[in-house]
């Protein structure tokens, strides 16, 4: 391994352990430069001085070793036991790797329906402030404004929005859109509120026309701004 290849290993275990490069060296020395084993060891001997979360400092090391912008939807949280699980079960031990299964994991993300509903889910539970039931709101659409579009654009996200009453074009749909995401958050803000619950976030990823309040008043809304066409009676 080059002198180069080395250094960078011990960069990524210092970023995600708070080590120094000296305990860096030892621990991937004494495990083949196996990065998720001398991680998963200096975890398992007691060197915890930071508690569960990647530091700041720890997460913008790493994106600049991985090449990576911070706010890829694939990092979307970072801990140390998925850390080194998630790792470990990928096979990835060094930065090339952890590079090629990022952009396995995006494309993945974007479409498979199932693995995006996953991350979907989690990101609620990993974006509520502790203690807290619902998202803020600017929270919750910054979430929506990393997730969405990798969802649109793969074809995990697949709504048919071609119901009488949730018909957000008039006519045929081709489904959900950007657009109708734009439409989604300025609804939200200018109707204001506390926060967004874990219903009402589900809720948007499911939208079918029987599901309840926030969905149908934000169809409202829209027919109420004219963005969309108001059902003619007969």
């Amino acid at each position: 391994m080059s002198k180069a290849s080395k250094d960078a290993l011990v960069s990524e275990f210092c970023s995600v352990t708070s080590a120094s490069p000296k305990d860096a060296r030892r621990y991937l020395d004494k495990h083949q430069r196996r990065l998720d084993a001398a991680i998963d060891a200096y975890f398992q001997e007691g060197g915890d001085p930071i508690g569960d979360e990647i530091s700041i400092d720890g997460t913008i090391q790493l994106c600049q070793d991985l090449k990576v912008d911070p706010e890829n939807v694939v990092l979307l949280a970072w801990n140390k036991k998925g850390w080194v699980e998630g790792w470990s079960r990928l096979g990835c031990d060094t930065i090339d790797g952890m590079k090629d299964a990022l952009t396995r994991l995006r494309a993945k993300l974007g479409s498979d329906s199932t693995y995006f509903h996953k991350v979907y889910d989690h990101t609620f539970t990993f974006a509520r402030t502790e203690g807290q039931r619902s998202l803020a709101i600017d929270t919750a659409l910054a979430f929506w404004d990393l997730l969405l579009p990798t969802g649109l654009t793969g074809g995990a996200l697949n709504h048919d929005l071609t119901g009488e009453d949730v018909d957000m074009d008039g006519e045929e749909s081709s489904g959900w859109t950007n657009e109708h995401t734009q439409w989604w958050f300025q609804f939200l803000t200018e109707k204001g509120g506390k926060g967004v619950s874990k219903d009402t976030w589900m809720m948007l990823f499911d939208f079918i026309p029987a599901w309840p309040s926030a969905i149908d008043d934000f169809v409202a809304w829209a027919r109420s701004v004219g963005e969309v066409p108001t059902p003619e009676t007969t």
